[in-house]
């Protein structure tokens, strides 16, 4: 796996994929940014819950879950001191759809959290505090 990351002006950085696919990123404007992007911490953040997500999503298409939505709340704390790590990462997830079954929604944020998910697995071995926790909603 690739990517660049390339200065754009003041704090800002254009990152783009082995894949292709671009991300303007850009830092507080007490450190010179002009809120163009996220903040770098915040897009390890994202790919956390995104590689969660598709984790969740994927084992329940596979269990023939008639999921409709699936939403992933992520809360995070970070150290105050420098380097500011993340301590603590939460993700709820919010999975809508018909007839779900929480046994079924439950293994796959399980699985997803212990050995699918390598982007919080790996914050996890480093120290960070990771937990999960869901909640089931009827399909609207």
């Amino acid at each position: 796996m690739k990517a660049t990351v390339d200065w754009t002006g003041n704090a800002s950085f254009k990152a783009t994929s082995g894949s292709g696919h671009s991300v303007q990123l850009d830092g507080p404007p007490d450190h010179g940014g002009e809120n163009l992007g996220p903040r770098p911490m915040e897009l390890l953040l994202m790919g956390v819950g995104g590689c969660s997500s598709f984790d969740v999503m994927s084992i329940l298409k596979k269990s023939r879950q008639d999921v409709t939505a699936c939403h992933c709340e992520l809360d995070a704390e970070r150290a105050d001191e420098v380097p500011a790590v993340f301590t603590r990462i939460h993700l709820h997830f919010v999975v809508s759809g018909n007839n779900l079954k929480e046994k079924q929604v439950g293994r796959a944020v399980s699985l997803s959290a212990d050995k699918y998910c390598s982007a919080s697995i790996m914050l996890g071995k480093a120290g960070v505090e990771i937990t999960h926790s869901f909640e089931i909603q009827a399909a609207s």
